[in-house]
């Protein structure tokens, strides 16, 4: 009894490990390691629940793509060297304005609460794109 115990655990144990190998081998990308093309995606701004505009760099160019659920769009090409410097300074904030240096912005009483006009425009406009027909 106990011999066939010990003989159903361990052919569990190879059945098991052999799972393990395959699922392992599954994962790895065939042609070698990931990330070594020519291809990356730069940056990509969410337009609508479906649609996204999108730059890739292919090799020395940054080309504009516009994505859809149904099909990928060239929409221009671009220079790669506004890109490559925004990798530079990735703390940087994308939206952030130039404003003169002599003008201070003075925060409003609300500013930073639920009750502030910028946070329930903010809502609605988040809102807005989340409910939009196509």
């Amino acid at each position: 009894m106990f011999e066939l115990a010990l003989r159903i655990g361990f052919s569990l144990l190879v059945v098991f490990g052999l799972m393990w190998g395959l699922a392992k081998m599954a994962r790895r990308p065939l042609g070698g390691h990931r990330g070594t093309g020519t291809l990356s995606v730069l940056t990509r701004q969410q337009l609508a629940r479906g649609a996204a505009v999108t730059v890739v760099q292919v090799a020395d160019k940054a080309l504009i793509l516009g994505v859809t659920d149904q099909q990928v769009s060239l929409l221009g090409e671009t220079e790669l060297a506004v890109f490559q410097k925004q990798a530079a300074h990735p703390h940087e904030k994308r939206d952030a304005l130039d404003l003169p240096t002599n003008t201070v912005a003075t925060p409003g009483p609300l500013d930073g609460s639920a009750l502030s006009p910028k946070t329930w425009r903010s809502t609605m406009d988040f809102l807005r794109d989340r409910t939009t027909r196509r």
